[in-house]
């Protein structure tokens, strides 16, 4: 039996310009598995995508980071020039920022640990709009009794507000000043800010006390 011609992958040049045209082509960021789910046996996404993100450093376009994704967006110091072609939102209720601020600098966190933080109760309410606003999502269970839903912050969160990943999250002194919080701070909101790693759900290790101390029964 003849086996099958063993072809080189293509230069990286031309890796270069696949991954180029599919995250242009894309209308949300794109994973290292997914280029590398399209392209030739034997391509490098991961060495093409480092290779256009020094190519596009400094452009008007750049090649950004979001979450463990890439995609193509406005240079950060250009972004007043986009402006006029902003969509206006309404802005949130105190409720809903306090919680989004608590889940981004805490998860995964319950909806008993956001109500401790904050000191009043969360309605479900406030959780289902940050959820249908794709900001916030539903994360593993947590191993206690009653083994409650923890929540998380999407992609989509990082990607609207430029953050490669939850370490990324500025101080609360800075989100006050720039109105996403209200001056006065909630709860116990100073209480420190997530860990290296807390930020990813998709491990097993999460227990009791991860955010709080141990958790009474």
């Amino acid at each position: 039996m003849s086996e099958e011609p063993d072809f080189p992958p293509p230069p990286l040049a031309e890796q270069e310009r696949m991954v180029e045209a599919m995250l242009f082509a894309s209308a949300q960021p794109v994973s290292l598995r997914d280029l590398a789910d399209r392209m030739p046996q034997g391509a490098d996404p991961a060495e093409a995508v480092a290779s256009l993100r020094r190519r596009y450093a400094g452009r008007g376009v750049e090649l950004a980071r979001v979450g463990d994704s890439f995609a193509f967006r406005t240079a950060a110091d250009l972004s007043f020039l986009m402006q006029t072609e902003t969509v206006e939102t309404r802005r949130l209720s105190r409720a809903a920022t306090e919680t989004l601020a608590i889940i981004a600098y805490h998860q995964p966190v319950t909806r008993a640990e956001i109500e401790e933080i904050r000191g009043v109760a969360t309605s479900r309410g406030t959780l289902d709009q940050l959820i249908e606003q794709g900001w916030v999502r539903i994360g593993r269970r947590r191993m206690t009794p009653g083994r409650p839903v923890t929540f998380v912050v999407t992609e989509g969160f990082l990607d609207h507000f430029g953050l490669e990943s939850a370490r990324d999250l500025p101080g609360l002194s800075e989100l006050r000043a720039a109105g996403l919080l209200d001056s006065r701070p909630p709860g116990e909101m100073s209480v420190p800010l997530v860990r290296e790693g807390d930020e990813d759900d998709n491990g097993d290790d999460t227990r009791p006390g991860d955010l709080f101390g141990e958790e009474d029964d």
